[in-house]
């Protein structure tokens, strides 16, 4: 027993010395960041993070409080998290700096967050989680080819294909008294567009989104949300929920797997195969000394996952703006019937004539992000708006927290597409939803194209109600969503177009 004492003495003296000398660590980093102005810490080690624990339990959105911050201690903010400090920069000049320019990679500990989801390779090293500029760069120059303006012309069928299914749903629902989340029915249209002109795959989420692949991806959304809960794999009650995820995971890069080796194979036999993401994928791939199947299984989820869920976001956004200003929609359904009348098939040349809906479109962005911000890694010092900012250090930047300040927009929480005329001032470096500079999102004009043909067809056939009660809260589940979903009522218009054929 006595041994045993001794030993279990020695074990509390070596932690509480490593414990000390943390302490004594979290301080002399704590030293290097005192200059810069931040809210209090909540605690010496955990710094800040018991109050976004806190935020994060009661599903309250924390970058509402990074705003606020913002407001009040901005141009460079600090945020403490154990020994580790990042710095938020809400200035133009900091946003063209750190964006604009290759130099600064995305931060490596960040985004191998989702590298994998509890030990499933998940999205990897594609193209948005890849940090290395080189490999980033190659990856970039295979896929640009298929995101050309040629090829997104001839995605029209397709997104016209999609929407009308769409539109039979919801005419389904149009009775002026059946409730429902017009987030679903977008998330299921955005899931079938992406599955179909990425990948060649008929999903029919529409139809059911609990087929296997549908509900795959869903899970995996939640187990991305679901990692930022501290020790979450050490919990017992969550295991259920854990091994879901993985299945999920496992299940999306295995069809993956074999749309690519399908894919592969029809273009060895010589077959004509469509000019898609995954044709763009394997024809760079193929140029390639070494076959490196995994990071393209990368790419497959990032472009499924990444591909419907943001726009699915902003499309229920639009929604949900439009159904609180009425004279905004009033103003964008004369617009649509003037271009449209009463014409199904929507061309690629309609898009550039519907301007106030890429008004109504960008401040919806402006207001609700589907993706709030990006990270960046800084290796040397520098100085931004007269701070020093130290080496080796962690930088947020937040298109969500700038696009809501006033000193960058008046009157900031006003919904007005007008903001966004061709005659109004334009707001540079302080609006950022696809991100700026050479990490810019490779797929945003496919996203506005779709994003136009779904709200141009909605918008045409269909008059629609928020039903009343919702919070219209945000919520952080890895995208910034509507907590309520953005619960209609839809009934049909009574010219739906046809009074301006």
């Amino acid at each position: 027993m006595a041994v045993l004492g001794a030993v279990w003495g020695l074990l509390a003296a070596l932690g509480l010395l490593a414990l000390g000398l943390y302490c004594c660590y979290v301080r002399y980093i704590h030293s290097k960041y005192d200059h810069i102005p931040g809210a209090p810490r909540e605690s010496f080690i955990f710094g800040h993070l018991p109050i976004l624990w806190r935020m994060l339990r009661k599903q309250e959105f924390m970058h509402d409080l990074f705003l606020q911050w913002a407001e009040k201690y901005g141009p460079v903010v600090r945020l403490n998290a154990f020994h580790r400090v990042s710095l938020m920069i809400v200035s133009p000049e900091g946003v063209k700096e750190f964006l604009m320019s290759p130099q600064y990679s995305k931060d490596p500990l960040v985004y191998s967050r989702i590298f994998s989801i509890f030990g499933e390779r998940f999205i990897g090293n594609g193209l948005v989680t890849v940090c290395n500029h080189e490999h980033w760069h190659k990856q970039r120059r295979i896929m640009d080819p298929a995101f050309s303006r040629n090829y997104l012309i001839g995605l029209m069928e397709t997104f016209n294909e999609k929407a009308e299914e769409l539109m039979m749903k919801l005419e389904e629902k149009a009775d002026g008294k059946k409730e429902f989340s017009m987030l679903t029915m977008m998330s299921r249209v955005t899931m079938d567009i992406i599955a179909k002109v990425a990948f060649g795959l008929e999903l029919n989420a529409l139809s059911d989104d609990q087929t296997p692949l549908p509900r795959a991806v869903t899970v995996t959304l939640e187990g991305m949300t679901k990692t930022r809960i501290p020790f979450i794999q050490y919990m017992p009650w969550k295991q259920k929920l854990i091994k879901e995820v993985k299945e999920s995971v496992r299940l999306l890069r295995r069809v993956g797997k074999e749309c690519l080796d399908q894919r592969r194979e029809d273009i060895q036999n010589g077959k004509e195969v469509t000019l898609d993401i995954l044709t763009q994928i394997l024809k760079g791939d193929a140029l390639e000394e070494t076959r490196d199947d995994e990071n393209i299984l990368d790419n497959f989820v990032t472009f499924f996952v990444a591909g419907h869920e943001t726009t699915a976001n902003q499309l229920s956004f639009t929604v949900m703006a439009l159904g609180q200003h009425p004279e905004i929609l009033e103003r964008l359904q004369a617009e649509v019937d003037d271009v449209l009348g009463a014409k199904r098939d929507i061309d690629y040349e309609d898009l550039g004539k519907l301007t106030y809906l890429s008004q109504v479109l960008k401040e919806s962005l402006r207001l609700y992000p589907p993706v709030p911000g990006t990270v960046r890694w800084l290796e040397k010092e520098h100085v931004v708006n007269g701070i020093r900012i130290p080496a080796n250090t962690t930088l947020v930047l937040s298109t969500y927290i700038m696009g809501r300040m006033e000193r960058y927009f008046k009157d900031p929480l006003t919904f007005n597409p007008d903001r966004f005329s061709k005659d109004a001032p334009k707001p540079y470096y302080c609006y950022f939803p696809f991100s700026l500079g050479p990490r810019s999102c490779i797929g945003q004009v496919f996203a506005q194209m779709e994003a136009k043909v779904v709200m141009a067809k909605l918008l045409q056939r269909f008059e629609f109600q928020l039903v009343p009660g919702q919070s219209f809260k945000l919520v952080d589940a890895g995208t910034v969503r509507p907590l309520d979903g953005v619960m209609c009522k839809l009934k049909p218009r009574s010219c739906a177009g046809s009074c301006q054929a």
